[in-house]
């Protein structure tokens, strides 16, 4: 054991309790607390309690018998020493607000209050009721109008709007970007077929030599045959891609089916015999095949009937323009020269409806010609116009339409030409020539020849078709206009690069 551990002091715990227990202090006698009944001193903190509970409870308390008439002193609160020497600590000590414990000590002057019945006063403490009522600070604010609240439901509101017409907006470019491919693919708007069983009436369809599925659906359309353009072409490539089409005049119904537009082609019955057709915007050289086959005559016949316009009292370099575009049906003894005698008899009498002057007949039906090639019939006087427009001023045409008859590939549409057509030097060339082609450069219809006689006012120069589906054209009055026309048309391409731009 080292040194440290034997010289620390050995603990007795028993010892240790009973010097504790042995060393308490002697128990004293507790006294209880007497009630004091007597009145409190007048301006005493008691005689103020009373005084506010009476006033509560709408009493006014009694005066004490023995307060004097003046304002009393107010005690002075024992310091805790005092209170020490005073009492024995196990004494209450009373409250300190007895003026026979406070001696004759002057304090501060305390007036006896006197509650006035009429104004409620004030209880002190307090309940619960008072410690949760609301601030005065509050109740102010509740006072004033709620201007933030409103200013609040305002914006709220303007948000609403703002986000609900946001999401209308998106909704209607949506629908006007891309409305005709949404509503092919969820089966919405119009059906691109009449129903079955709405057949009626009588319509004339021409099909020519070599005709294919796209352009005698667009023939089915424009005879009212079918409901839309394209509808007996899909026709054809879902049910019946290797239909042949032979060349003649059908008599078939409007409003039918593409399927059953596609029978009644097929059925010889239908086709009329010595009946030919003109089409509008159709040329010579497009249209003679035709006539020949269906009436049974050489070509070489019809070739020969149109060489000499003279014949027909035509003053022209030739017959184009004045074959008027209808359905003909002739005796079975008719010769060629009689079949191009009676379209050149029917174009007079449509230039006589229009008002045209003998002098004029040349010019009008050329300035027709190209209406009928350019331009939609709805658009026939505005196009017009801008022909007329900009030989006022000595500006060329530049009508794609011209150039493609001159280099002999009308195939190529009327929006955009090939670079060697526009570049070929002709006489129906107007990106080369200034002024009118030299002849006619198609068949054009009574719609044209009157657009010709009777364009729309306007200050237009340039057009420009947009859709060639559906044939919108932006007509434009400046070079920049017409720049940001070409631009949509341009744009309507890339989106559609099946569509033979």
């Amino acid at each position: 054991m080292s040194e440290r551990e034997s010289a620390s002091p050995q603990h007795d715990p028993d010892a240790r309790l009973g010097d504790l227990f042995e060393n308490l202090p002697d128990p004293t006698q507790q006294q209880v607390p007497t009630v004091d009944d007597r009145p409190p001193a007048p301006g005493s903190r008691r005689a103020a309690r009373e005084a506010a509970s009476a006033a509560g409870q709408g009493v006014t308390p009694a005066a004490a018998p023995d307060a004097p008439s003046e304002p009393a002193a107010a005690p002075v609160r024992a310091s805790a020493d005092d209170a020490g020497a005073a009492a024995p600590s196990s004494t209450p000590v009373r409250d300190s607000a007895d003026a026979s414990d406070l001696g004759d000590t002057p304090t501060r002057a305390m007036p006896q209050v006197v509650p006035n019945p009429a104004v409620q006063q004030p209880t002190l403490g307090g309940g619960l009721d008072d410690l949760f009522a609301p601030h005065e600070d509050e109740r102010a604010d509740s006072r004033q109008p709620k201007k933030k609240r409103r200013t609040g439901c305002l914006v709220a509101l303007i948000i609403v709007l703002v986000i609900v017409g946001g999401i209308a907006a998106t909704g209607a470019w949506v629908m006007n970007t891309y409305g005709d491919k949404i509503n092919e693919v969820m089966g919405w708007g119009e059906p691109k077929d009449w129903e079955a069983g709405l057949a009626t009436g009588e319509a004339l369809v021409t099909i020519s030599e070599g005709d294919t599925g796209a352009p005698v659906s667009a023939k089915l359309f424009e005879a009212g045959v079918t409901r839309t353009e394209d509808v007996f072409y899909d026709y054809l490539v879902a049910e019946a891609p290797d239909l042949t089409f032979y060349p003649g005049v059908y008599k078939l119904q409007k409003k039918m089916t593409a399927a059953a537009a596609a029978e009644a082609l097929q059925n010889p019955d239908n086709k009329m015999e010595n009946t030919v057709s003109m089409s509008e915007g159709g040329t010579i050289v497009s249209s003679l095949p035709s006539m020949a086959e269906s009436l049974g005559l050489p070509l070489a016949d019809f070739e020969a009937a149109v060489k000499d316009p003279s014949a027909y009292g035509v003053d022209a370099q030739n017959l184009e323009g004045w074959l008027f575009p209808a359905v003909y049906t002739f005796d079975p003894e008719v010769t060629a020269v009689q079949v191009i005698q009676r379209m050149v008899d029917r174009t007079r009498q449509a230039l006589t409806e229009a008002g045209v002057p003998d002098a004029d007949a040349e010019r009008v039906l050329t300035i027709a010609s190209i209406i009928q090639r350019e331009g939609r019939t709805d658009d026939f006087a505005k196009v017009s116009r801008v022909i007329q427009n900009r030989l006022d001023i000595d500006m060329k045409l530049q009508m794609d339409s011209t150039a493609q008859y001159g280099y002999g590939s009308l195939h190529e549409g009327v929006v955009s030409s090939s670079a060697e057509a526009l570049a070929d030097q002709n006489d129906w060339n107007t990106y080369v020539i200034t002024g009118l082609p030299v002849t006619p450069i198609a068949s054009p219809s009574f719609a044209a020849i009157d657009a010709a006689m009777h364009p729309a006012d306007g200050p237009w120069l340039y057009f420009v078709t947009i859709n060639l589906a559906t044939g919108e054209t932006q007509f434009s009055e400046t070079y920049e206009e017409h720049q940001a026309g070409i631009e949509k048309w341009q744009a309507w391409c890339r989106d559609n690069p099946d569509a033979g731009c």
